[in-house]
């Protein structure tokens, strides 16, 4: 059971190097994935003198976020795994992929990466505004909370059958690549209503910068729940019982 192998981890976990090395290249990698998310929508705000949204402005917010979660990921993975996000971390955590005490360094690291973002777009764009989360007009919050449930469950569930199944082979090659494929999909699938965020540290900060909580909850219990039984049925389905891989073949 997955559950069995949850640890809270040892105080001195928190102060050693590599921890801190690892939390350092979780700042600067979610710090890269704000910047560039939320720095496009900003850039399509000033474009169109704050316009309403756009089926092109969707496809554009989705290409940006896909883009650079593929390199935010990939310039982590070798440090601190690349996780850039809350949920995906807590993810890791419920499957027993990494102790409590080096998930909470983790996200200290994302939520701080995610502010610092926010603080550099909105000085370096003279004060814009960076736009908080917020649910679409008819969209309510339990719609909102279902989705990010599910669209933080495939995001989760990717990154364990790319990123951390020890039978993952050559497949491991390619998991930022998905991993950023997974969003930018689900971005065109919800962004239209709530945004899509599949992430608390890119829901925080933001929010911080800008000082608008309206319904942000949801931008945090959603992706955790989603992320949490990823862990978990990916950990009890597809790893602590036996799988085999499917044989190679040569064409």
């Amino acid at each position: 059971m997955p559950i069995r192998n949850i640890a809270v981890g040892r105080p001195e976990e928190a102060t050693r190097p590599d921890a801190l090395k690892a939390a350092f290249a979780e700042f600067i990698s979610t710090l890269i994935f704000v910047f560039a998310g939320e720095g496009s929508g900003m850039a399509f705000n000033k474009l169109t003198g704050n316009g309403a949204s756009t089926p092109a402005g969707l496809v554009a917010a989705s290409l940006a976020h896909a883009f650079a979660l593929f390199v935010a990921v990939s310039v982590g993975a070798n440090i601190s795994g690349g996780h850039v996000n809350p949920a995906v971390t807590f993810g890791a955590f419920v499957g027993g992929n990494i102790t409590l005490l080096r998930g909470i360094l983790y996200w200290i690291a994302q939520l701080l990466g995610s502010t610092a973002a926010c603080l550099l777009l909105k000085f370096s764009t003279s004060g814009m505004t960076t736009s908080a989360f917020a649910l679409s007009s008819g969209v309510t919050v339990w719609n909102a909370f279902v989705f990010e449930i599910v669209m933080t469950f495939g995001l989760v569930y990717t990154v364990y059958a790319t990123a951390i199944d020890p039978k993952r082979g050559n497949l491991g090659t390619i998991a930022p690549i998905a991993i950023g494929f997974i969003v930018g999909a689900n971005i065109l699938a919800g962004g239209a209503f709530d945004g899509a965020s599949m992430n608390p540290a890119v829901s925080f900060g933001p929010a911080l910068v800008s000082w608008t909580w309206a319904n942000h909850w949801v931008y945090w219990a959603g992706p955790l729940i989603g992320g949490g039984l990823a862990g978990l049925v990916y950990e009890f389905f597809f790893i602590t019982h036996t799988h085999d891989q499917l044989p190679s073949t040569d064409y």
